[in-house]
């Protein structure tokens, strides 16, 4: 039992799932920070930290592929997010609904 407070990792992030709260498909991963959790929670819409910018990433700030939050869970563990949400366009930055667009050929 975690009491439900997250657990971030020795960077201080946290593995976020996105998730179409319609659909149930698995739109992105992507990590959150103490400070992206907290403007999620405010806002309402999803907060990211890039490790590629280090900054936080408003999802859809330049797009206006916003996502809405209807829920917010964590796992059994307390060390990653699960964000079920309405999405205002595609998850992808190549333009694709989902991240998960990459079959493997073989398992």
């Amino acid at each position: 039992m975690c009491n439900i407070h997250p657990k971030f990792d020795d960077r201080g992030l946290i593995p976020a799932i996105i998730q179409d709260a319609t659909s149930g498909q698995v739109l992105m991963l992507a990590y959150m920070d103490q400070e992206a959790l907290e403007r999620t929670l405010e806002t309402g819409q999803v907060h990211f930290w890039s490790r590629s910018r280090q900054e936080l990433w408003h999802k859809g700030a330049t797009s206006g592929n916003i996502q809405v939050v209807v829920d917010l869970s964590l796992d059994c563990d307390c060390d990653a997010l699960l964000l079920r949400v309405n999405p205002a366009g595609p998850a992808c930055h190549t333009g694709k609904f989902t991240c998960f667009h990459n079959p493997l050929s073989r398992i």
